[in-house]
């Protein structure tokens, strides 16, 4: 089982029995997302943004605008921080205290880097397109000359992670379990509905392999 090394940056201490190193489980949670936030430090000043993202083995593909002040900033090789949450379930305990939640969690540590030949930014892209969706990059037009000269692609190698993960029931004080109190899990679903067509679209048009796929399958 291959794991990231556990360091004073990526050690979890805080509900430290939750927490796994594990890099499969890493890319698992990684995977089965397609938003993160990367956080960073610029000019003395916190930040933090969402965008989408994709993975290619331990690489972490990102992309914005080349006018983005923070893309500037990134990709200039300061330390950065990104993390991806999955919310699987409210746990709902007998004392307002205990009331937790079921996630799934992790947290990346790397450099930035900037993608500059058009090959690899293409590369990037597909990465993070085929993440959102499986099999959508081949369904539409490619990025144009013009459209790449105006993004930038950034990519960082993940120097370190860590997991955390939650599940099952809610943990109450002894006495408690006697309260008259309904507790347990409500449970969180993500799923995709019936693809909606852009009211644009071409009558001749169906609707796309991919959307059809996701949709059937998050609905089984």
């Amino acid at each position: 089982m291959e794991q990231y090394e556990k360091t004073a940056k990526n050690k979890v201490v805080r509900g430290a029995k939750r927490a796994t190193y594990d890099k499969e489980q890493v890319f698992n949670i990684l995977d089965a997302g397609c938003i993160c936030h990367i956080s960073f430090v610029m000019n003395g000043e916190p930040f933090i943004i969402p965008t989408a993202y994709g993975r290619d083995g331990e690489t972490i593909y990102v992309h914005g605008s080349v006018k983005s002040r923070t893309i500037k900033a990134v990709k200039e090789g300061i330390p950065v921080c990104m993390a991806v949450t999955h919310l699987d379930g409210l746990v709902l305990a007998r004392s307002a205290f205990h009331h937790s939640a079921n996630y799934r969690s992790v947290v990346l540590f790397g450099t930035a880097e900037e993608v500059e030949s058009n090959e690899d930014k293409n590369h990037g892209l597909f990465v993070i397109t085929e993440n959102i969706l499986k099999g959508r990059w081949d369904e539409c037009r490619v990025p144009s000359q013009k459209e790449l000269d105006i993004t930038s692609v950034l990519k960082f190698k993940i120097d370190a992670a860590s997991a955390k993960i939650r599940t099952g029931d809610p943990v109450d004080e002894s006495e408690d379990y006697n309260l008259n109190v309904w507790a347990g899990v409500l449970p969180i679903n993500n799923r995709y509905d019936e693809p909606i067509p852009d009211q644009k679209l071409r009558d001749d048009i169906v609707v796309s392999d991919s959307a059809i796929l996701a949709w059937q399958n998050s609905n089984e």
